[in-house]
This record gives structure tokens, C-alpha cells and sequence, in this order.
């Protein structure tokens, strides 16, 4: 993979994870609304150290490309994101670890990482599918995957044990090469759209 570029848009820039975002990724991390539906949990200062520690291992063996979301305006590191599970002899990879600040849900700042990060995904690196997944729980996550185009492809049942020891089933949407034309226009026109849209 290659290494995790910076990629600027209007309202924010995602910029590669490293060690030196700990700080402000523990200022909003530590919000138990955040990990809800993630199949592993951050509720200290430790974790989030370990969970950035292993991100930071993926991308050095080429499999992940972690990055940290900063809205531009006042340089704040505001949530995360990346590819993971990148395959590169299928041109295939996964969108996923997304989390914000729950203060910035519902503040198109999601559908502008999910347009910077598949333009560089098709555009870029030329894939030919990114896939995403959420908890069958998750209906907002569903729902924002179904608004930007992407298309259901199943439910993998009994997927994770979540580390309250419930199960999770793990819903499958995809964006393929033949989608992305039309992927990109729903997005660009979400983004110009009136802020009250």
C-alpha cells in the first residue's frame, strides 16, 4: 500500500495518524458513544495509546492507511477514519474505524471524508471495490451508507462477540469501480447542497 497521503477538502484535511495525535484524540475519544458499535472498546488513556499503536503497526505492514479527520478551521483533530484490509491484487480495500466527535454528527463532515477518501481510493489508487461494514445495531451508519450510494450486499450473522459479550452481525455495503461515477455525483451535490439540506 502506498504510504497514507494527506487529502484536503473543504471543510477538513485528513491527515495520517501518528503518535503525536494523542493528545487531542484523547480530548474526544474517551466517549463511550463513540465505541458503542465498534468491535473494540476505548475507555482509557491506555487504550487509545494501544488502539493508535496498532494502527500504526497495519500501516507499516501495508494493510491499513489510518488517518486522523482536522477541521481546517482552528487545526482541531475532530475524529478518525481509514482503509483497512487493503488488498492490492484484487484492488480491493475496506472504509471503516470511522468515528467523530459525537458534537460534529449530522455536520456533513462524514460525507466530505467519505468523498476525499473514494476519490482517492478510484481515482488514485485505481481500486476496483471498497467494501464498508457496521453493526446491525448501527441504523444511522446504515443509513448514511445507503445516502452516499453504496450498495447492500448481506449480513454476515454472528461476525463478532462484542467485548460486553453480546454478538454482532456485520452489514456488508460495497462501492465498485461501475458505482463510483454515480457515487460521486450524490456526494458533490450533498456538499453544495444549502447547510440546512
Amino acid at each position: 500500500m502506498n504510504q497514507t497521503p494527506t487529502l484536503t477538502g473543504t471543510k477538513i484535511r485528513l491527515e495520517p495518524l501518528t503518535l503525536e495525535h494523542l493528545p487531542a484524540l484523547e480530548a474526544i475519544a474517551l466517549d463511550d458513544r463513540i465505541w458503542r458499535y465498534m468491535s473494540s472498546w476505548v475507555k482509557t488513556p491506555a487504550d487509545l495509546r494501544s488502539w493508535v499503536e496498532t494502527s500504526l503497526k497495519k500501516a507499516a505492514a501495508g494493510t491499513d492507511m489510518p488517518w486522523v479527520t482536522v477541521l481546517k478551521s482552528g487545526n482541531r483533530v475532530i475524529g478518525s477514519t481509514r482503509f483497512l484490509d487493503f488488498d492490492p491484487k484484487n484492488r480491493t480495500t475496506e472504509l471503516g474505524s470511522t468515528w467523530l466527535a459525537p458534537e460534529f454528527h449530522g455536520a456533513r463532515i462524514n460525507p466530505e471524508a467519505k468523498l476525499l477518501q473514494l476519490t482517492y481510493a478510484f481515482e488514485e489508487l485505481k481500486l476496483h471495490r471498497v467494501a464498508l461494514k457496521t453493526h446491525h445495531e448501527n441504523l444511522q451508519s446504515q443509513k448514511a451508507m445507503r445516502k452516499i450510494g453504496a450498495i447492500y450486499e448481506g449480513t454476515f450473522r454472528n461476525h463478532y462477540i462484542m467485548p460486553d459479550g453480546s454478538q454482532r452481525h456485520s452489514v456488508w455495503f460495497s462501492v465498485i469501480k461501475e458505482d463510483w461515477p454515480r457515487v460521486r455525483s450524490l456526494l458533490g451535490a450533498r456538499l453544495a447542497a444549502p447547510e440546512s439540506a
